[in-house]
């Protein structure tokens, strides 16, 4: 019995505490997205080493997540905790963490896709902006001093204008 009551204990410590660092990690994808929104592309890097320490501080929570719920005789993954649950459903603190995680989870999901397509817009506009600089067949038309579009081979600045 004794095991059984430090594996529903860890369990529950566990459970809280993964909502707790989902919930961070959601409220740095809003701030990444905020600043691809803004064009602040500089704390891209940052942001991204950030999700890389909440992703293994969330594997760590879920290798003792599966261990407790292991311990306890469930299965090591998400059938198991709502098993889990089901039986146990005076344990509302676990229980609302782990519907907390499943919520965040899925906003999490979408904020780092739509993030993914902002990186990607900003991508296609710097690589718009550099075929525009060097001159690239899909840069800009000038306009030459007869006032007609120039063909891309002929392009040049007048100064004379």
């Amino acid at each position: 019995m004794a095991g059984s009551n430090a594996g529903l204990s860890t369990l529950q410590q566990t459970m809280v505490g993964e909502a707790q660092t989902v919930e961070q990690f959601v409220d740095l994808l809003k701030l990444e997205q905020n600043s691809l929104r803004g064009g602040d592309t500089d704390a891209l890097a940052a942001y991204a080493e950030q999700k890389l320490k909440f992703a293994a501080q969330l594997n760590e929570f879920a290798a003792q997540r599966n261990a407790a719920l292991a311990l306890l005789g469930f299965g090591a993954d998400r059938s198991g905790v709502e098993a889990w649950c089901a039986k146990h459903p005076k344990e509302e603190i676990a229980a609302k963490a782990w519907a907390r995680v499943l919520a965040l989870a899925g906003e999490a999901r979408e904020l780092n896709r739509l993030n993914g397509e902002l990186i990607r817009l900003h991508m296609q506009y710097n690589s718009k902006a550099l075929e525009a600089l060097r001159g690239g067949a899909s840069s800009l038309d000038l306009y030459g001093p007869d006032g007609q579009t120039t063909t891309p081979g002929r392009r040049r600045i007048n100064h004379s204008v």
